[in-house]
């Protein structure tokens, strides 16, 4: 099994020896690569919709592992029982309802040993909602595909360390690796808010262009303190 970018390291941030739930499954791609790739030694593939996990069960079935990866008709975790997997997976949806799964299906995820999860929005949500859980983000990931910018992350159950504004923004771990892809993403975001910047000089006297100014402002100070840990020498 062939995965996207996005998808691969989704993949890579599950453990060897993991029992999966991958959640809102879509065309099972995620549970498949990880049963061959012998990842995973169990899989259950959920999904809300029966289409899409129709389409699921014909490609594990097309790569001959029937038997070997169930698929569930699921709300979110609520087809889940405890104990039967040790990692959820909830990739390629929204910030809002990933926090929705995560929320709905508490008495689950406090049985996880992780969860893995790549939200499409509202990344600093996701963060935040695992943080005040005592959840710790111990790895994200960070890849460019099609011109978009996609952030997976792996959390585990403990306390975590304190978390600046910027670093729930665009995360803790991929400022400290200095991760190049999230780098070329705040030199796109801080120039695509410099170049509104400059147009807003043109309603000069407008209430609501002078907001935004300050919005706008905002906005760059935050993304240039996240380029500041690229500029930290680690040996000073």
């Amino acid at each position: 099994m062939e995965l996207s970018r996005r998808l691969y390291a989704v993949a890579g941030l599950v453990t060897e020896g993991a029992s999966v739930a991958d959640i809102g499954t879509d065309h099972g791609y995620i549970p498949i690569y990880l049963v061959e790739q012998q990842i995973a030694v169990k899989a259950i593939a959920m999904d809300v919709n029966g289409g899409p996990l129709e389409r699921a069960r014909m490609h594990i079935i097309g790569h001959g592992l029937k038997g070997k990866i169930e698929t569930r008709l699921s709300d979110g975790l609520s087809a889940l029982k405890q104990g039967e997997v040790d990692t959820m997976i909830a990739a390629g949806m929204g910030g809002g309802l990933i926090v929705r799964i995560l929320e709905e299906g508490s008495g689950i995820v406090d049985t996880l040993k992780a969860c893995v999860l790549q939200p499409q929005s509202e990344v600093w949500r996701v963060r935040k909602y695992l943080l005040d859980r005592h959840m710790d983000i111990v790895d994200e990931d960070m890849v460019e595909e099609d011109g978009k910018f996609y952030t997976m992350m792996r959390a585990v159950h403990g306390e975590s360390p304190r978390y600046t504004e910027c670093e729930y923004i665009f995360g803790k771990r991929l400022l400290e690796k200095k991760h190049p892809v999230l780098e070329r993403f705040l030199h796109r975001e801080l120039e695509i808010r410099e170049g509104i910047f400059r147009q807003l000089d043109h309603h000069v006297g407008s209430e609501g262009a002078a907001r935004r100014r300050e919005e706008i402002r905002r906005e760059m100070m935050i993304i240039s303190r996240a380029l500041g840990y690229y500029c930290i020498n680690p040996n000073n």
